[in-house]
């Protein structure tokens, strides 16, 4: 299982969200038990029914930047479109810039409704431009005013709402996409849960492009994992390693900070830093014990990543089941709990 190939799947794309169920908790949940393969088809409001008291419902509390930047160069008219990644050197964003070949350093992109500048710098490793604002201003304050949410390519129309994008529970800036499995949560679904039993705690990861980047070798082992930010409080692990039940991540993003963290027995260290964990089958799974997730394009990290949690074969037969009762895939998608 460490072929490409092993981690794909036919999806019809009428299945593909365009917009998210209303209210948030109103999609399907699909509930995979890894030991059996048995499947139970729920709504997810009713995640309740399968978590118990005392389990840890861990939630990655990242929200994401208005990061995505539309534009037109100063003097031409050209269309530019800039998503900015993260902070770099100097006051500069790494960024990805369309179309950047033919942007020379030093052009300046009016963006937003007051055709502000930001001026599009130095060549970057990966194909990634330095972006700046040639006025001084905060690229946080600009990206407020003029930017919008990046959402993945296969969204194809705009959100009526760009809250839409964001849980219910984002407070920390810094993503530049949703932890999506998080989506479905409303702060009513939260408190039936606490009151039910269930604590809820949270970390934080950044989602970056590295979790959507193609794998493109055939040899999946060889794929390199860009790093993302995370962190997690003393107080947020003190709660887990006191956990009388289950560790439930919820989402991959989440998964993969609690498992960057893990100790051999179980425990995780709080701390912050940068992780590039690939979880791909065969992997040893120490802190997570249950999954809370979405459904995932074919040939990804993230496939990856539950097939190595619940078993590939397993995952599969469970996706081929969502097509033929027509659950809806991806960001704005229905969701899956493995346990």
């Amino acid at each position: 299982m460490t072929r490409l190939v092993d981690f794909d799947y036919a999806l019809p794309p009428d299945l593909i969200a365009q917009r998210p169920a209303s209210p948030r908790d109103a999609s399907r949940l699909l509930v995979l038990e890894r030991a059996t393969g048995r499947i139970a088809h729920r709504i997810f409001r009713g995640i309740g029914e399968f978590l118990r008291p005392g389990d840890v419902l861990v939630l990655n509390d990242t929200r994401v930047l208005p990061a995505r930047l539309r534009g037109r160069r100063r003097g031409s008219g050209g269309a530019v479109e800039v998503l900015l990644l993260r902070p770099a050197a100097d006051g500069a964003w790494e960024s990805l810039v369309r179309p950047g070949r033919r942007i020379r350093p030093g052009t300046i992109v009016e963006v937003g409704p007051d055709a502000s500048a930001v001026e599009i710098g130095e060549r970057l490793p990966g194909g990634r431009r330095a972006v700046r604002v040639p006025s001084g201003e905060p690229m946080m304050d600009l990206m407020r005013r003029a930017g919008e949410a990046p959402l993945p390519p296969y969204i194809r129309r705009p959100v009526n709402d760009p809250g839409d994008y964001q849980t219910v529970y984002a407070r920390v800036d810094g993503a530049v996409a949703a932890p999506t499995a998080g989506l479905h949560f409303t702060p009513e679904l939260l408190e039936r849960l606490r009151d039910q039993g269930v604590e809820i705690v949270t970390l934080t990861l950044h989602v970056g492009p590295g979790t959507f980047q193609p794998v493109l070798v055939d040899d999946v082992r060889e794929h390199r994992m860009e790093g993302e930010h995370y962190a997690i409080t003393a107080d947020a692990a003190g709660v887990i390693d006191a956990c009388r039940g289950r560790v439930v991540a919820v989402g991959t993003t989440a998964a993969r900070a609690l498992e960057t963290v893990a100790l051999p027995d179980g425990r995780v260290s709080a701390g912050s830093g940068w992780t590039d964990l690939f979880i791909l089958p065969g992997f040893q799974f120490r802190a997570v014990q249950a999954l809370a997730t979405n459904f995932h394009l074919p040939r990804t990290t993230l496939l990856m990543l539950v097939s190595a949690f619940a078993g590939r074969e397993i995952i599969l037969r469970a996706y081929a089941e969502a097509i033929r009762e027509r659950y809806r895939f991806y960001s704005f998608g229905d969701a899956m709990l493995i346990l």
